[in-house]
């Protein structure tokens, strides 16, 4: 009886490390993703709420633009790597996550009891 409750908490904790692992890799993986955006040019202030869109030139350089894709007539002078929003708190949020952040900050925020608006 004693090892097979012995037995059960051990399989619990090997899942909860399990999953910690897992989260530990999405977070060094967006911590990466943050600083490679954080270092692209950008010939302009950037101000939380606004969207970015990245392009990269040949030689690989990347730099944030206000012009969009549609500005340039889905021709831009190089290649488009997405488009991002500025947060409050500086982290870049891609485009198409967007509208299912509002969706969960609306949710949260009655919670939190927040102003309405990100």
């Amino acid at each position: 009886m004693l090892s097979a409750v012995v037995g059960g908490k051990l399989e619990a904790i090997a899942r909860q490390i399990r999953a910690l692992q897992l989260e530990a890799q999405r977070t060094l993986e967006q911590a990466r993703l943050q600083a490679e955006l954080h270092r692209a040019a950008c010939s302009f202030k950037k101000r939380p709420g606004h969207v970015y869109h990245l392009y990269e030139r040949a030689d690989g350089e990347r730099y944030f633009s206000l012009l969009s894709l549609d500005d340039w007539g889905g021709r831009p002078p190089h290649a488009y790597r997405g488009s991002y929003r500025l947060e409050a708190d500086m982290q870049f949020t891609p485009a198409q996550e967007i509208e299912g952040r509002e969706q969960e900050w609306s949710q949260l925020r009655p919670l939190l009891g927040g102003p309405r608006e990100p």
